[in-house]
């Protein structure tokens, strides 16, 4: 069996390395294969009966009401986040309720002291489980159900939301944005920044976005910025500890291994780097955009001073330190920008998101989120123009995507592959699947590389089809697929009686399921392949699992 399953997984993977256009489809209704296309890209894939319903209200009237999220009602998804009670609480009520208490916190400092320098992560990992059970009675709840139950409110809501693109949107920003949640108090900020400063924003002025951002208790703790400080104030921060990103002097690119240590910054301060380089590399320009390094330098004397207020108390919030702050005059990308204090970084998180190298960048990832890993560069081209002439309005950058040409084009069909996060969920919409819990299902994208809220470096989970495709992911998915199917998930129930419909033979059984999981088609090279793989006994449960499992189902 685990053979069988290794075979069929290389045979997939390879099929999924070749271009899309290799192994296509058979043709579909023109008009039929367009709404398919839409439900892939601008939602987590067709539920049944979605693209009947798309087809009767029209493509064109269903795109424009997903770009207005806000007039669509929505009630449906909050009855399945009821459960989660940590999703709803500020992180105020997050470290109250479920960080180690003070005395936990020092007993785990001399534990670790004991254990020394050389202590494994294993062994620091036991002695904080055993103190955190040791605590739990004045605990509200234990830490990681703060991130078990973000997690699953992500996966809930991509699942039952009716507001599909805003979602897709507020994932592509949460990852352009990207803050690890396992660093250090970034657990307790990481549910807030997505609530108040992510969802909020996403639709509106990438200006506002970007501001937001940079004011966020959570980004100013995981890139350090609440310690940046004028030099004189203390020693140079990249220096005061081993896992800082001042290591990498590189920049994003040769940064692929870990970012800052989980555990919470000391409070040395000095001047740091790490927010100045990511908000121009990563966040605006891109690593092509025009800027040096004493840009960066410069810039990062600007935002000395943004730091988070009332941390150790438990109340975490933005606060402008002056004591902190660089007076000095600087120059950031051949601007001169005389001392006024914040209004300093203001200024140039206004010049920063005019740019045009921002416009471009931030366009070019869009259409690639949207419409193929190598967009068309007039695509590129006019959403950048949109983005400098409606003065960064994300909706009117978005809009111009998806509803070019290009974008609707028979060639961006099945062009994109699917993350994990979007594989898993496109594939319990399909099945129709009811969730009951959704830690299994994150658990599962976990496995299959993409853990939630959990990637270390700041450039975030990749968006090109080489960062997914592999055989030992490809095998992840299709036992995933196959579990789906058979209703071996905990937590999740499939209707079997609609998954496998009466047929008189197997080549109708396959046409039936295929139909019902992956309505743009299936290739001919793919249903030979299901039919070697299957067999004349295989049941229809296994069969629908390799469907899911095919490269059809697996593209967008």
């Amino acid at each position: 069996m685990a053979a069988r399953l290794h075979r069929a997984s290389v045979i997939l993977a390879f099929a999924l390395a070749v271009p899309a256009v290799a192994g296509a489809p058979p043709s579909a209704p023109d008009e039929e294969a367009r709404i398919v296309h839409a439900l892939n890209r601008l939602a987590y894939g067709p539920r049944p009966g979605d693209v009947e319903a798309v087809r009767a209200v029209g493509l064109d009237r269903w795109i424009d009401r997903q770009l207005r999220p806000e007039k669509i009602p929505d009630p449906g998804v909050e009855r399945h986040l009821a459960a989660l009670v940590t999703v709803r609480l500020s992180s105020s009520d997050l470290m109250r309720g479920y960080e180690l208490p003070p005395e936990a916190r020092k007993e785990i400092q001399r534990r670790r002291a004991q254990l020394g320098e050389n202590a494994s992560e294993e062994e620091l990992r036991n002695t904080r489980t055993e103190l955190v059970a040791k605590y739990r009675q004045q605990m509200k709840g234990e830490p990681r159900q703060v991130l078990d139950e973000l997690q699953e409110a992500k996966v809930l809501r991509a699942v039952y939301g009716e507001r599909q693109l805003d979602e897709v949107l507020v994932d592509f920003w949460m990852n352009h944005f990207n803050v690890y949640a396992q660093k250090g108090q970034d657990r307790f900020l990481v549910g807030e920044y997505e609530r108040e400063v992510i969802r909020p924003h996403a639709w509106g002025r990438f200006e506002d976005l970007l501001r937001a951002t940079a004011e966020s208790p959570a980004m100013l703790f995981y890139l350090d910025n609440w310690l940046s400080a004028a030099p004189t104030v203390g020693p140079p921060a990249a220096s005061r500890r081993p896992g800082g990103f001042g290591r990498f002097p590189g920049g994003a690119a040769a940064r692929r291994g870990l970012p800052p240590s989980g555990q919470a910054a000391t409070r040395k301060r000095g001047l740091n780097e790490n927010y100045a380089r990511e908000v121009m590399e990563l966040h605006t320009l891109g690593v092509d955009g025009g800027y040096t390094q004493k840009d960066v330098t410069e810039l990062a004397r600007v935002f000395t001073g943004w730091t988070i207020r009332g941390l150790a108390q438990q109340r975490p919030e933005f606060f402008f330190d002056a004591r902190l702050h660089d007076p000095g005059d600087k120059v950031v990308l051949g601007e001169a920008v005389k001392a006024a204090g914040k209004a300093e970084g203001d200024r140039m998180i206004h010049r920063l998101a005019t740019h045009p190298s921002t416009a471009r960048f931030i366009s070019l990832k869009l259409c690639r989120r949207f419409v193929a890993d190598d967009p068309p560069p007039a695509l590129v081209g006019r959403a950048a123009s949109t983005f400098i002439e409606s003065r960064g309005d994300i909706r009117a950058v978005v809009r111009t995507i998806v509803t070019s040409a290009e974008f609707l084009a028979p060639q961006t069909r099945a062009a994109k592959v699917k993350t994990p996060l979007e594989f898993v969920v496109s594939a319990v919409r399909a099945a129709e699947a009811q969730v009951d819990d959704a830690s299994s299902l994150a658990r599962r994208i976990a496995a299959m590389g993409m853990p939630l809220y959990l990637q270390q470096p700041p450039t975030g989970y990749g968006d090109r089809a080489d960062a997914w495709v592999s055989t030992s992911g490809l095998v992840a998915r299709l036992n995933f697929a196959l579990d789906l199917a058979a209703g071996r998930l905990p937590g999740v129930r499939t209707d079997v009686a609609s998954l496998a419909p009466e047929a008189p033979d197997a080549d109708a059984l396959q046409g039936a399921l295929a139909a019902r999981l992956v309505p743009g088609g299936l290739s001919d090279s793919t249903r030979q392949t299901l039919a070697r793989e299957a067999g004349s006994g295989l049941d229809p449960f296994r069969l629908a699992g390799l469907i899911l499992g095919s490269p059809e189902f697996q593209r967008r």
